[in-house]
């Protein structure tokens, strides 16, 4: 794998395809006809405050239950109201979307995610440099590296387990964020992972800065639970309340992902070195799509996650722009013969079914 990632993904130059040229003029001109920026607004703000303030209530009136019922219903919602909150403010942040300043960024990162036990600058080294540049392409997106429990790309090793992944998917789906807590995270830290060559979080600092979040998130999340509520609660209904809040988070923000990737899309190696025959414009058009929401106002409770293809393509914007920068990718799109796509929430659950149990078939049997 280490010699394969030093086959950087080639892509034809975008002088091929007047696209890119079109769509930067057009949503220059649509900021200019706004006397707008990328960043995000008051708006983004205001929701942000309603999320966080949303997430501290329910954690507060968690800690006061003295039922273990209660507890565990409401610190779920409080789990469900802390990752709304995150992808609103860290997938922005983490592209430089949210604020324009870089540290400004960094903190409402760290904040945000400290309820999901994620380190913000492995997420945010993972998904702007590994996965955004080189979707669906295998060794370099570490969204889809291979591993024991979903077969994602046809280029992957076939194991007899595969064969019910579009039924234990969602199982997977929930362990999804505490295995990057607490697998990726250390794996990244302990240089046993492509991330190594970034040198991150270095030195003393470094160790301090990431056991410190790992402590607190322990901390106040489940420590505390455990010595406020476990005394009136027991200590059961305190540790369920946790796995199944972090397992909704997880499950919430991988079903609002990760069928954008699999939606009947392409897959590619270059491990031979061979270029990709389309633009990186085009790559965002074969790897990704949009999805509505309905009713309408889920929309902004999403954090932009739903129009992906629109956000591969402005990942520099924040997602309050990424409804009208659609139209502008959609049109185009139509211009230049690139298959844009936006599909009803239904479409995309039926095509990531399609695509789990394609990818779980034997190669040998694929076309039985």
């Amino acid at each position: 794998m280490q010699q394969e990632l030093l086959i950087k993904p080639a892509f034809l130059t975008s002088r091929h395809s007047s696209f890119a040229d079109e769509l930067r003029v057009e949503a220059g001109a649509y900021l200019k006809g706004r006397a707008d920026h990328r960043y995000g607004n008051t708006v983004t703000a205001l929701k942000a405050v309603m999320f966080g303030i949303l997430a501290l209530v329910l954690f507060f009136v968690s800690l006061r239950s003295t039922s273990g019922v209660v507890f565990v219903c409401v610190y779920v919602g409080f789990y469900v109201s802390a990752v709304l909150l995150s992808v609103n403010v860290s997938h922005d942040a983490a592209h430089g979307a949210l604020f324009p300043s870089r540290t400004l960024n960094g903190i409402a990162m760290r904040v945000v995610t400290l309820p999901l036990g994620i380190e913000p600058v492995y997420w945010k080294v993972r998904h702007v440099r590994y996965h955004h540049p080189n979707a669906n392409i295998e060794h370099h997106d570490l969204d889809t590296e291979a591993n024991r429990f979903l077969r994602q790309t046809p280029f992957q090793a076939w194991y007899p387990q595969f064969r019910f992944q579009q039924y234990y998917w969602p199982l997977v789906a929930g362990l999804s964020m505490p295995y990057i807590a607490w697998i990726f995270d250390w794996s990244d830290r302990l240089g046993l992972t492509p991330l190594a060559k970034d040198r991150l979080l270095p030195g003393l600092g470094g160790w301090l800065k990431f056991v410190g979040s790992k402590l607190a998130h322990l901390g106040l999340f489940l420590i505390l639970p455990l010595v406020v509520v476990a005394p009136s609660t027991g200590y059961g209904p305190v540790i369920a309340a946790y796995v199944l809040g972090q397992m909704a988070a997880s499950c919430l923000v991988v079903m609002l992902i990760l069928g954008t990737h699999w939606a009947d899309t392409h897959f590619y190696d270059v491990s031979d070195g061979a270029p990709l025959p389309h633009t990186r414009e085009e790559h965002a058009f074969l790897t990704c799509c949009d999805w509505a929401a309905r009713p309408h106002v889920l929309n902004g409770c999403l954090g932009g996650l739903n129009l992906h293809l629109t956000h591969h393509l402005f990942p520099m914007f924040s997602h309050r722009h990424y409804p009208e920068l659609a139209s502008i990718v959609e049109r185009l799109a139509k211009r230049h013969g690139l298959p844009y796509r936006c599909l009803r929430y239904r479409e995309l659950l039926d095509a990531q079914r399609r695509f789990l149990e394609s990818m779980g078939k034997r190669p040998d049997t694929q076309n039985d």
